[in-house]
């Protein structure tokens, strides 16, 4: 990372320009693209001593703390936590952005939760389609399925006198879904 230190009304000694390029170096390892640093210190007044630490991150966020003390170096020190606490800030950010954009395919889900549904807020139906359940056997129901060209049928068994369900599986045989109750 490239420091560039400016002074104004104070000399700029090897020993403040030290403090500086190690504290400012303790940010970079809250936020990974820091690109580059300014600092800024000044006395003002010949009381307060002022420090601005601004830092240009390659994600075209820019972080900027100042602080004012009546010591140099306890000024740099505060101005550089108030940096770390900004690049904590955008990191997490960061971090929030990548989990939200992950998809539930790429979630690695437990085997043992195979029978959770999750509950979700806004289910939005594209198609509404009401359909006359008759009654018939599961091979007149595959036969109407594939008629209509519809990968599921939903039916009134013959039998049973229960609704069922005939889809078509990936391997292109048939599967079929018969309810039962809970004892």
């Amino acid at each position: 990372m490239d420091i560039k230190i400016t002074a104004k009304n104070i000399k700029l000694t090897p020993a403040i320009k030290e403090f500086i390029n190690t504290r400012v170096s303790k940010v970079e390892n809250f936020c990974d693209h820091i690109v580059s640093a300014q600092v800024l210190i000044s006395v003002e007044k010949k009381i307060y001593q002022k420090a601005e630490i601004i830092l240009h991150t390659g994600a075209k966020n820019t972080i900027n703390a100042s602080a004012v003390e009546s010591n140099l170096y306890k000024a740099i020190d505060a101005a550089a936590v108030k940096a770390e606490a900004q690049a904590k800030k955008i990191k997490n950010k960061a971090k929030a952005r990548k989990v939200t954009k992950k998809s539930v395919k790429t979630l690695e889900m437990d085997p043992f939760t195979d029978n959770v549904m999750l509950p979700q807020t806004d289910v939005k139906f594209s198609v509404i389609k009401q359909v006359e359940v008759l009654p018939m056997n599961p091979e007149d129901a595959a036969y109407e399925m594939e008629r209509l060209g519809y990968s599921f049928w939903i039916f009134l068994d013959e039998d049973s006198k229960q609704i069922n369900l005939i889809f078509k599986r990936l391997d292109g045989t048939f599967g079929l879904i018969k309810p039962i109750k809970r004892k």
